[in-house]
């Protein structure tokens, strides 16, 4: 077993969660996406509920 400085070995363990984010942009990408289609269908439901009094 290799001994390293403490600072190496502390920076070692900080940077191996930065190389494995998994799908964190694409969790966002598909929230967004997912907000503005419920938004988009509200709107197209609901604007048929318009009173018109001629």
């Amino acid at each position: 077993m290799e001994h390293y400085p403490a600072a190496v070995r502390l920076a070692e363990a900080a940077n191996a969660p930065a190389q494995h984010q998994g799908a964190g942009n694409l969790l966002r990408v598909v929230l967004v996406v997912m907000i503005l289609g419920c938004l988009l269908t509200g709107w197209f439901l609901l604007r048929g509920y318009k009173r018109n009094d001629d």
